[in-house]
């Protein structure tokens, strides 16, 4: 596995060693000892997986109750996948940084606690599964809202409105978050 260190050292960009041949391939998707051993040494503890459909964008969510660091990693189709700092006293605060993710590049992203995340179906469907280190709790759930203007996200929507949930319609601004 190769992780590379982003803009945000922090969110780490890990591309597993791919083993391809007439019948296939086959990855290492996770490994504690390679994770660790590369700064992140954490437990999970909740596993999802959504489906969507093109156009589709989830977030930007975080928890200020059991806050959530997430693996993310797509096994059907293409996203455009969307992390916020929310750390105060961060070199990065209030910067976003993003990666197509797909089950073509196999790529995943370590997205530590302190970050909201979101991202966008930019193929005709995915399927997303993410590992959590701390457990769903929607009395701590919040969503920053997928347009704010203080964060210029630069989401790959050809223009178009995406499709949101009633929870993602109403987010709050970047500058009204719980920062971390």
């Amino acid at each position: 596995m190769e992780f590379t260190k982003t803009k945000m050292p922090d969110v780490i960009l890990i591309t597993p060693k791919i083993f391809e041949d007439d019948r296939g391939f086959f990855l290492e998707s996770y490994q504690k000892q390679h994770y660790t051993n590369t700064g992140v040494d954490t437990n999970f503890v909740q596993s999802n997986h959504s489906g969507s459909k093109k156009g589709v964008l989830r977030g930007l969510h975080y928890q200020s109750i059991n806050p959530q660091g997430k693996l993310v990693k797509v096994a059907v189709g293409e996203i455009f996948d969307v992390a916020v700092d929310l750390r105060i006293n961060s070199k990065t605060f209030g910067q976003w940084i993003g990666f197509f993710l797909s089950s073509y590049n196999k790529k995943q992203l370590w997205i530590p606690v302190g970050f909201a995340h979101g991202f966008l179906v930019v193929s005709d469907w995915a399927e997303v599964y993410y590992e959590t280190t701390d457990y769903y709790n929607p009395k701590g759930e919040h969503t920053i809202i997928w347009n704010d203007l203080d964060l210029n996200i630069d989401w790959p929507t050809d223009n178009k409105i995406p499709l949101l949930s009633k929870k993602d319609m109403i987010g709050e601004n970047f500058k009204d978050a719980i920062y971390f």
